[in-house]
């Protein structure tokens, strides 16, 4: 599965404000939370859907990945995908 992020410059900073998952967009409503690894850039955010998605930036790579999906409605478990997704 394929991941697309489009970004808008916040303040200096990338900030996700849509992406695509198979054939489904997604639209951020909200960057609940945003961090910085040694070589990647994480950020939790709320999909128009009212999923919670972590969306990681991988610097080297200059790709993005989903590196864990949580289901609105659902008592703060979360999925993680599995393996390494390709990224564009």
């Amino acid at each position: 599965m394929r991941i697309h992020v489009e970004c808008l410059a916040e303040r200096g900073v990338d900030v996700p404000r849509r992406f695509v998952l198979g054939e489904q967009t997604i639209d951020v409503d909200d960057v609940l939370d945003r961090w910085y690894g040694n070589d990647a850039d994480y950020f939790r955010v709320r999909g128009r859907d009212g999923h919670l998605y972590v969306l990681k930036y991988v610097r080297e790579q200059s790709g993005w990945e989903l590196s864990s999906f949580t289901r609105r409605g659902s008592r703060g478990t979360s999925v993680a995908t599995r393996g390494p997704r390709v990224l564009h």
